[in-house]
């Protein structure tokens, strides 16, 4: 820049970067080699001093980078690239090019371009690729008698995606001089066109997948209704009347004794086990790792804390002085989590909270752990499951008495495990098991006390414990 016009100025590196990186994966192939002096990155800044930017796959590959190898994903990826219908005369009116992350958490966001040129505030592109999408999903509904699927709007499906889009149009008009928005009218129809009949392909060539999310869109449409409903009219029964978590997934069937609500350790393993649920009497509550120990956190943290406010709300049947038994909204508490130490931990104190804040619970026998497997035996085409490593044994042992090789997989947590398996060894009642957390009242006195040593505010207590029980541990894991 030409310092007596524009004063003294530097350019930003990281703007340029990403300025870069974009015409890179927007004209797929397209190979730009990126330097930078050194002393322009202030401390901070991310940007490199040198890379190569190429996206051989266009936006779906940059779609990947972005959200890296561990995406919490409900399916592949839907991408592609396709002309959009000419006009009257034959004449091309350019293409569009797509790449759609369906996530089961997550941040969701809709990157969109118009002819390489950004448009933060999106436009009429965006418009019929969320008509493409919407309709699409409610034709599938249709397909398969689905009623639920009219209240999909396309804020459901939109909340549940990460999204580029990039469309080449002619003559495109913009709105203002920074071109931040497409307006050009007829570009919304050329759109909505051009992808509706491959997204209802794509949907069509993998059922199971299509009807996964499809379930998914359901959910949130319903967790939608919910949270207006419970904001803007009076509940009809005692179990709507309160305004539901975020984050929690509920059943359809208001009946307490015939329901269950599975509180399971991050959006990951929430993912899993909303798929592998059973929608009518199964709900899920995500939470976010080990929560506050109650045990040894004061009044003020324990009020302030939202993750046990959220699932206090979701129960339904409040706390401390204002415990209702009578307006709990599900028959069985479900404690699901990972069948490691970390698990455990987490199952340990979710039953110190429940013990503490809500013991009636327990006493009447609503508290639950699952009991999710730890291994998968597959022998051929028959698989069974193991709880731990000397159930492994054991059934490797009847195994090895039959003809053919055993593959032995772990379980990583319940966010890795397939829903499939995760429904037929954990949730479906007809093959699961259960554990019942009890709390005897001839043991009153022993359980108060060892909670307080295990879990209070003392660590001469825990250290007294591991001093007296140490010798007793044959084998040490996860250390």
């Amino acid at each position: 820049p030409d310092p007596e016009i524009f004063g003294t100025h530097v350019f930003v590196p990281s703007r340029l970067y990403k300025l870069c990186r974009s015409k890179a994966f927007l004209f797929r192939g397209v190979t730009i080699r990126w330097s930078c002096d050194p002393s322009l990155i202030k401390a901070g800044d991310d940007t490199p001093v040198e890379a190569v930017l190429h996206f051989p796959g266009g936006l779906a590959d940059s779609l990947a980078d972005d959200l890296g190898p561990n995406a919490p994903l409900l399916t592949p990826f839907w991408s592609g690239e396709a002309p959009l219908p000419p006009q009257g005369d034959g004449t091309d009116n350019g293409k569009v090019e797509w790449a759609v992350a369906f996530l089961e958490s997550g941040a969701a966001s809709l990157i969109s371009y118009c002819n390489t040129i950004p448009t933060p505030q999106g436009g009429t592109h965006e418009t019929g690729f969320r008509n493409a999408l919407l309709k699409g999903l409610r034709a599938w509904g249709d397909q398969r008698s689905i009623k639920k699927a009219a209240s999909i709007t396309a804020e459901d499906i939109l909340g549940m995606i990460a999204a580029r889009l990039s469309a080449f149009i002619r003559d495109p008009q913009f709105q203002g001089q920074t071109k931040e928005k497409l307006t050009t009218a007829e570009a919304s129809k050329l759109l909505e066109t051009a992808l509706r009949d491959r997204f209802d392909h794509w949907l069509a060539q993998n059922p199971p997948q299509a009807d996964s999310l499809l379930s998914f869109a359901i959910d949130r449409a319903e967790e939608r209704l919910r949270r207006r409903e419970s904001k803007d009219t009076p509940r009809k029964s005692a179990t709507r009347r309160l305004r539901l978590p975020g984050k929690l997934t509920d059943c359809t069937k208001e009946h307490a004794p015939d329901t269950e609500i599975f509180l399971v350790e991050g959006d990951s393993a929430g993912g899993s086990a909303k798929q592998a649920r059973n929608r009518e009497t199964q709900a899920v509550l995500p939470l976010r790792g080990k929560i506050l120990n109650v045990a040894s956190a004061t009044n003020e943290k324990l009020r302030a804390n939202q993750e046990l406010r959220d699932l206090i709300e979701a129960l339904g049947c409040g706390s401390g002085d204002r415990f209702d038994l009578t307006k709990l909204r599900y028959g069985r508490v479900i404690i699901m989590t990972d069948a490691d130490v970390d698990g455990a931990h987490i199952a340990s104190l979710l039953m110190t909270f429940f013990y503490r804040e809500l013991p009636e619970l327990i006493r009447n026998g609503h508290l639950y752990l699952a009991q999710p497997p730890l291994y998968r035996l597959t022998q051929g085409a028959h698989s069974v499951y193991a709880m731990d490593d000397a159930d492994r044994e054991r059934k490797m042992a009847i195994l090895t008495k039959k003809r053919g090789k055993i593959d032995v997989s772990r379980f990583k947590g319940l966010g890795e495990m397939p829903p499939a398996d995760l429904k037929e060894t954990t949730m479906d009642p007809r093959s699961r098991t259960l554990l019942r957390v009890v709390a005897p009242p001839e043991d009153r006195l022993a359980t108060r006390e060892r909670v307080e040593s295990l879990m209070g505010r003392k660590p001469e207590l825990r250290f007294a414990f591991i001093q007296e029980h140490a010798r007793s541990v044959d084998e040490l894991l996860d250390i």
